[in-house]
């Protein structure tokens, strides 16, 4: 579209110079921004100054370079001569009744125009209080709102922490159940060992105790009753022997 735009204007420029250009004016418009979406001026507070009622100020600045001060004037009241004798303007019972209606407007808005002007003012200025009560009621409530978001974003920060320490705290207590698994598997087979290692011990031990049996068995059978005779009297002089040793120390 756009370099159909360029080829038309080129083509125009041919045949018409000032049809051209504005065609590539156009062009060039179409590369700037909207100006709908351009920031809007403040409106002003106040009305600009009037002169008599109806007249702007501007209209005045306007004419002073070109005829003085008096000039404003001047034009306007030829116009008025010039409407008059031309009969543009014919001077009939409407015009009475119209500067008659004027009349009473001009005295009105200058009697009771400051009062009504007031009571606006003070119904406007009631209305702007109430617009800023809600503005700083809705401020308050969105600051109140970011704080909250602020403080939940806190928590779900919070949460991660919290999901980590649940999740170590079952780390540790699946190692705790396992090593206790472990040392009461340990533990059970350190008893079926020890068992094994008692079992053996007592086997051994029942052995020597049947063997020293067995041979004490073999030693008594072989003595005969003279060394039996000769052994207890061995131990009858030892006994003498060892309790006169033990009076002699007790006398000592």
């Amino acid at each position: 579209m756009l370099s159909r735009l360029v080829l038309t204007s080129g083509s125009a420029l041919k045949n018409s110079g000032s049809f051209g250009a504005c065609v590539v004016q156009a062009s060039r418009s179409i590369h700037s921004s909207p100006q709908s979406k351009a920031p809007l001026p403040p409106l002003p507070e106040k009305g600009g100054k009037i002169r008599h009622g109806i007249f702007p100020e501007e209209l005045f600045s306007l004419l002073y370079p070109k005829t003085g001060v008096t000039g404003p004037y001047m034009l306007g009241t030829g116009l008025l001569l010039y409407m008059l004798s031309k009969e543009i303007y014919v001077i009939n019972h409407e015009t009475f009744a119209a500067l008659s209606i004027s009349s009473v407007i001009i005295y009105g808005i200058k009697k009771f125009g400051p009062g009504v002007a007031a009571y606006a003012d003070k119904l406007n200025e009631e209305k702007v209080a109430k617009a800023q009560e809600v503005k700083d009621v809705a401020v308050a409530r969105l600051a109140q709102a970011i704080e909250d978001e602020k403080k939940e974003q806190w928590r779900v920060e919070g949460r991660h922490m919290l999901f980590d320490t649940k999740r170590n705290n079952v780390t540790m207590l699946l190692e705790t159940n396992y090593r206790e698994r472990l040392h009461m598997v340990t533990s059970e087979v350190k008893r079926r060992l020890d068992y094994q290692v008692e079992l053996q011990n007592l086997h051994r031990r029942m052995e020597q105790e049947h063997m020293v049996n067995w041979v004490e068995q073999n030693v008594v059978k072989s003595i005969t009753p003279q060394q039996e005779k000769e052994s207890i009297a061995k131990c009858i002089s030892d006994l003498k022997v060892l309790a006169k040793a033990t009076q002699a120390r007790a006398a000592v």
